[in-house]
């Protein structure tokens, strides 16, 4: 019995990493209007499955954002070399390649209000010792916070066109936002008093 057990937990975790695998594309395919049962036939599983799994399309977002960022970007924030200017800009870069590619999920998500997800926090978590290490090796400015770094990426993420599929322009923006995360002998002004959500560096989709 505990063999079946065993058996029927890994059958229903393969089906799981299957559905929000095929979501991923299949919303960025088909669209916000992709319906579960799309989602069940290209995952070879039943409906039922599908409903099982997920109860509400908003449980289905969530999960389809966790995918991305836990195994598309978290892993990018994780590499270190020996230096840690070019390791947070390349970051920045890596992770802003990937939601432009994501717009679709962005939306849905922003819809939904799924940027609670643990993985939203971990990968901030991750930018922000990015950015600490960058300050103590004196390479960006001391009064930079997370909030400011997580900025960059809504920022460049607002000038993502659909006609520009190379994404010459958004590394253009990004080169252009984060020359100005440079040591500077004028301080930045002081942040505003209400607490910047770490979600904000996701709330913003690209535009058509």
């Amino acid at each position: 019995m505990a063999t079946q057990g065993r058996t029927l937990r890994a059958d229903a975790a393969r089906n799981y990493q299957r559905i929000v695998g095929v979501a991923v594309q299949a919303f960025e395919e088909i669209g916000p209007e992709v319906t579960l049962e799309e989602i069940a036939r290209r995952a070879e599983v039943s409906v039922m499955t599908v409903y099982r799994r997920f109860r509400a399309r908003d449980e289905l977002v969530r999960a389809v954002l966790d995918h991305v960022l836990t195994t598309e970007i978290q892993p990018m924030a994780a590499a270190h070399t020996e230096d840690p200017w070019r390791d947070l800009v390349d970051v920045l870069g890596a992770s802003i390649d990937v939601l432009a590619q994501r717009q679709v999920i962005l939306s849905l998500a922003r819809e939904s209000d799924a940027f609670d997800v643990e993985s939203v926090h971990h990968y901030l978590r991750s930018l922000e010792r990015l950015l600490r290490r960058a300050v103590e090796a004196g390479v960006v400015r001391p009064e930079l916070e997370i909030r400011d770094v997580a900025a960059v990426i809504v920022m460049v993420l607002a000038t993502v066109r659909l006609g520009d599929p190379d994404g010459a322009g958004r590394r253009r923006y990004l080169a252009l936002v984060v020359d100005g995360l440079r040591i500077s002998p004028t301080p930045l002004p002081p942040p505003p008093a209400r607490e910047f959500p770490g979600s904000a560096a996701y709330t913003q989709g690209p535009e058509a």
